[in-house]
């Protein structure tokens, strides 16, 4: 068996098993305490704390850099897979991300950072709005043929009874 680093092990496992770079993002914000370190049980006891934090902030950080030069176009599809795979709507999905947005942050994250990723998460958030409201409905009914006239029933003319008979019936 070979040995891999926590940083490897990290990448090479968890990250991998985890689909959206904004749900990896998500996933190693959770992992992040007020102070500023990572706690994981399983990777604490294999790699000792010291490594394992070391490793969860590299990737974390790499995560945002990720994030931050990912194209929106592409971000809109990581949205669509990350909010599914959560269960909620993608724009629920990125409120919540909006709202969270400083656990997001590794400790020292680099200039302009969280601007960035603020700007970033405001932008997909206008753009699923912006989808949503420009997608075309689907009608419960089909329209009539455009040779039909809409008329009111009883404008309708009922073919009139000969003359003769009452119930128009001929003889």
């Amino acid at each position: 068996m070979t040995l891999k680093s926590a940083f490897e092990d990290l990448s090479q496992t968890t990250l991998r098993a985890i689909s959206g770079c904004l749900k990896r993002l998500e996933y190693l914000g959770g992992l992040r305490r007020l102070r500023g370190d990572y706690w994981h049980w399983g990777f604490s006891k294999v790699h000792g704390q010291p490594a394992a934090s070391k490793a969860f902030h590299e990737a974390h950080r790499a995560a945002v850099s990720k994030v931050l030069c990912t194209p929106l176009r592409e971000l809109l599809t990581d949205v669509e897979i990350s909010s599914d795979s959560s269960g909620v709507d993608p724009e629920q999905y990125l409120d919540s991300l909006r709202k969270k947005r400083e656990e997001l942050l590794p400790k020292d994250p680099g200039a302009g950072s969280a601007r960035h990723l603020s700007s970033v998460l405001h932008a997909l958030l206008g753009l699923e709005r912006s989808r949503r409201l420009n997608a075309i409905p689907q009608a419960s009914s089909p329209h009539p043929p455009l040779d039909q006239s809409l008329q009111h029933p009883e404008d309708i003319a009922v073919p009139k009874a000969k003359p003769g008979r009452e119930d128009g019936a001929e003889e």
